[in-house]
């Protein structure tokens, strides 16, 4: 009996853990199974497999608009990888500034600045959009600026708190070490603190990556051309309250948009999970 606990308990965590992925990859599965079924099928059958495989829904769903759906893949790993840069270059900087550096109302200001996470995304839309269309960037030759421009000018507090917390964890006795060797507060950062910061880098770099690929209410406000649309705001265009809703289609472009993410997040996987076990924010 004392042998067989183990295995027993074994099993049941294994059964459990069975279960509970079968719950997360149902939606997966299913959409994916609905990207090759018919326009009648999607409606009338509801399980995973389709009766008949229609593979055409990934052609229709390409080319199904005056642009080709390849452009808002483009459009939207432009704008992702923008983003990337300007929340890791960003973030970082702010970072060793509350983090390492010395000066008048440090505390304060990074007080404010974690004061800033309780404000709802949703809420700073329509003053970012009045401004921006008062400078005139709203709808001119960038129409990407709106969304660019805050990522380049730290406005993501969490990815700044995520970055000084790593630094925390960075002995001061290095910064004090290249100081004696005649190293400036640039020097430390450049020399330091940048390649120390890796493991945080890259948890901001795959975070931005993930949350600006799948973003849909900030680039439909600001996003006016069908020229300019990402692939979130492409998506809805499929359906049409006025005509035939091109659901098959949908859901096959739907498919092809989470490759993007899922190969990135595969591809830093590792470093993601070491980023976050260093960056303070472990249980």
């Amino acid at each position: 009996m004392t042998a067989l606990a183990p295995a027993r308990r074994q099993g049941v965590r294994l059964l459990v853990l069975v279960v509970i992925l079968a719950v997360v990859l149902y939606p997966l599965v299913w959409m994916v199974g609905t990207s090759v079924k018919s326009q009648a099928e999607i409606v009338n059958n509801v399980g995973l497999l389709p009766e008949r495989f229609t593979p055409g829904n990934y052609t229709d769903g390409w080319s199904n608009f005056d642009v080709g759906f390849g452009r808002f893949f483009l459009n939207s790993a432009m704008v992702s990888l923008l983003t990337v840069v300007g929340n890791a270059l960003s973030c970082l900087l702010a970072a060793y500034a509350l983090g390492r550096l010395r000066f008048r109302l440090r505390k304060v200001w990074f007080t404010v600045m974690i004061g800033t996470l309780l404000l709802p995304g949703h809420v700073l839309i329509v003053p970012q959009y009045i401004l921006f269309r008062s400078l005139g960037l709203v709808g001119g030759d960038w129409p990407y600026l709106p969304l660019l421009i805050p990522h380049f000018l730290a406005t993501e507090a969490f990815f700044v708190f995520l970055m000084v917390q790593f630094m925390r964890g960075i002995p001061r006795e290095l910064d004090e070490a290249a100081k004696i060797d005649g190293a400036s507060p640039y020097g430390v950062f450049r020399h330091v603190i940048l390649p120390l910061s890796r493991p945080a880098l890259v948890t901001t770099a795959i975070f931005s990556f993930i949350w600006t690929w799948n973003d849909f209410f900030r680039q439909l406000v600001f996003l006016s051309n069908l020229d300019d649309y990402t692939v979130p705001v492409a998506l809805t265009l499929f359906i049409d309250s006025t005509s035939q809703s091109a659901v098959g289609p949908m859901f096959a472009m739907s498919v092809l948009s989470l490759l993007p993410v899922f190969l990135f997040f595969l591809a830093f996987q590792r470093m993601l999970v070491e980023g976050i076990n260093t960056s303070g924010l472990k249980g």
